[in-house]
């Protein structure tokens, strides 16, 4: 009677050695090991230590440019710097440099592994036949003595300083990877000082600033840039972001603006070309929750524009301005169809009426765009007449609306 038809009980399995397991383990899965080899037969062969130091080495350099990867993501200089400013060229250098020590990282320890197994693994050619069916109890012992016994042929268990190698580099690597996902982790409720793009909290933005006294003009992007001025780039009396009144805009029109405050002004009567407000202005511009859509209605509609209780003076004639952030998941409502007068959002097609509030009349979106107050100053000049009244964006919990 062969091995692979005998029936073998608890006591027998657990006298067999790990050898002898594992010889059984390949009889019963049908398995005919045709050819196999010993990479290094003989103790103290020179390619032995030749093929530790290449594996050691490719492992070792993949945790170096890991560690490098979560040193450069920590402390390298990361923050925005414009055409012509100072450390623009270190801080162009800081995407390129995460991607390519992640990148080197990940390819060192592929090269390692692969030339792991080349080296170190024996030569084997084997055959299996398959079959069907539920494991035995028999093929729960031999499959860890297979396990067991190819941990061995790997040579790896006796190799203390390369499995130390191996194990911190893919330690660093994983950290590595997953270290920037730390920059996606933010405390909704921890709140800072309050700036152009509010404080850090989910329901302020720029335009909280109108209720500590600041004075918030309807800011439109110029889309400027910076110039050149005696060799090099500067912003140096570039406006980003310039008031408007109300004739700057035709019947029917959309334009998104946003939180322009007294001084970041550098337009009209009060433009100075020394002054530099531009990097204060791209602050406005980048606030998350700043961008609204300013809606100049036809005057037929507007007649038949519905005002939502309570808000019925946030308007200014026909101007109306809603948040330019859609109430589903944030996404910028930066379509504006006059014939029907929807704003569109076109992340996942939820549209708003603007004669109606913003009420969401198709889609996902379930709340209104959240309106903001606006008038016109002794200058003629459009400026916000208030805060939003709820939280702007999508719902998050403790929001009251």
């Amino acid at each position: 009677m062969s091995n692979t038809d005998k029936k073998y009980t608890t006591q027998e399995l657990n006298a067999m050695s790990n050898e002898e397991l594992a010889r059984l383990g390949t009889e019963l899965d049908d398995v005919t090991v045709a050819y196999r080899k010993e990479r290094f037969p003989l103790d103290n062969d020179p390619a032995e230590k030749r093929a530790v130091r290449t594996v050691g080495f490719w492992f070792a350099l993949g945790g170096i440019m890991a560690l490098a990867c979560i040193i450069i993501y920590i402390a390298w200089p990361w923050e925005y710097k414009y055409l012509g400013q100072d450390g623009l060229w270190v801080y162009s250098l800081y995407t390129p440099l995460v991607g390519l020590t992640l990148g080197l990282s990940v390819l060192s320890l592929g090269f390692g592994a692969v030339e792991f197994v080349k080296r170190f693994i024996p030569e084997e050619v084997a055959v299996q036949r398959r079959h069907d069916g539920p494991s035995d109890e028999v093929d729960r012992k031999t499959i860890v003595a297979l396990l067991n016994d190819s941990w061995e042929t790997s040579t790896l268990g006796r190799r203390k300083v390369l499995m130390g190698i191996m194990g911190g580099s893919a330690v660093l690597a994983g950290i590595a990877m997953f270290v920037p996902l730390g920059g996606m982790i933010k405390n909704p409720w921890k709140k800072g000082p309050l700036g152009i793009q509010g404080d850090g909290t989910l329901w302020t933005s720029g335009w909280t600033l109108f209720d500590h006294g600041e004075k918030l003009y309807l800011g439109r992007d110029t889309g400027a840039i910076a110039e050149e001025h005696d060799g090099h780039m500067s912003t140096q009396g570039v406006t980003r972001l310039v008031r408007m009144r109300p004739e700057d805009m035709q019947a029917g029109g959309m334009e998104t603006v946003y939180p322009l405050p007294v001084h970041y002004v550098n337009d009209g009567d009060s433009y100075d070309p020394k002054l530099d407000v531009y990097e204060e202005q791209m602050h406005s511009i980048h606030g998350p929750r700043n961008p609204v859509m300013l809606i100049r209605l036809r005057s037929a509609d507007a007649a038949r524009a519905v005002q939502r209780a309570g808000q019925e003076a946030f308007h200014y004639g026909d101007y109306y301005a809603y948040s330019k952030i859609c109430t589903h998941i944030g996404c910028p409502t930066s379509l504006y169809e006059q014939q029907t007068n929807r704003i569109l959002c076109p992340c996942h097609q939820s549209q708003f009426d603007a004669l109606q509030y913003g009420k969401p009349v198709f889609g996902p979106a379930a709340r209104a765009l959240p309106q903001l107050p606006i008038t016109v100053d002794d200058e003629g000049y459009l400026v916000a007449a208030g805060n939003f009244i709820e939280p702007v964006g999508p719902a998050f919990w403790e929001r009251r609306s």
